[in-house]
């Protein structure tokens, strides 16, 4: 029997139905799950927590950022990058495969009373960003999404945020787009920087290094974080972060935070 129920705080725990991968290289892919019901409206930086099933040493569920909701078809995509056993059983998953999935979780992005903006992404960082894109390009934003990693290899999905904005690139190794990290891109060094809000996500030196450069240019910036969670609703503390007023949990208070409220 497929599970459908709501906590207090109207999260779904939901059982859903493996429809197909696909693969954008050996250890990065992107699966998309069905509902047998209609799904809940899927806000921009929310996330879900997926049950590893069957997995030995694997107790606890994974979260992932929801990449894309499909309101017509009721599927749930998420992009996923192999680096544990959790990660790769969810690529073992064969179509017609069952797994449970808490969601919708954590906040929003804010929608930006200005026009222009910016999102970087780096590497895996990019998951919570389409549906960001979608949603701005509903409101009539002008987006650039700014996109980094250690080489071309790691620059996933580009053509299909071009559908959404302009698309910046950067290589650590100078393969493809502009060689450095995504912080030495030339967009932030030109005088005519121009946009109004900065969003980000992806590994914490990085999201740091551009809250620098939003600071320094008196632009409002927010952070989508990325810690471990065992629970997905505030229960396990485990990924509490340090704020401006105190700990808080990156599951039920965030994912996104003002970077003025982070303690960065």
């Amino acid at each position: 029997m497929t599970r459908n129920f709501f906590f207090k705080n109207m999260k779904r725990i939901e059982d859903f139905t493996v429809i197909q991968h696909h693969w954008l290289n050996e250890n990065t892919f992107l699966i998309e799950l069905k509902s047998s019901g209609q799904l809940p409206v899927i806000l921009p930086g929310n996330f879900a927590q997926i049950q590893i099933n069957n997995t030995p040493g694997v107790f606890l569920r994974r979260p992932f950022s929801i990449y894309n909701a499909d309101y017509k078809n009721n599927t749930l995509t998420f992009y996923i990058k192999i680096v544990g056993k959790g990660s790769r059983e969810l690529g073992l998953l064969k179509p017609g495969d069952i797994t449970s999935i808490i969601y919708p979780l954590g906040n929003t992005f804010s929608l930006p009373d200005k026009d222009k903006v910016l999102i970087v992404g780096g590497g895996f960082g990019i998951a919570p960003f389409l549906l960001l894109g979608k949603s701005f390009r509903e409101h009539q934003k002008k987006t650039t999404f700014l996109i980094g990693g250690r080489s071309k290899q790691d620059i996933m999905l580009a053509s299909t945020f071009k559908k959404y904005g302009d698309v910046l690139i950067t290589t650590e190794d100078g393969s493809l787009g502009e060689k450095g990290l995504v912080t030495d891109h030339s967009v932030f060094n030109n005088n005519n920087f121009g946009y109004d809000m900065i969003y980000t996500c992806g590994p914490d030196p990085m999201m740091k290094a551009v809250a620098n450069i939003a600071r320094n240019k008196n632009i409002p910036c927010e952070a989508s974080l990325e810690n471990m969670m065992a629970c997905g609703f505030g229960a396990c503390l485990c990924c509490v972060v340090e704020t401006t007023s105190g700990n808080k949990c990156v599951c039920t208070e965030g994912p996104v935070f003002n970077i003025n409220d982070l303690a960065w």
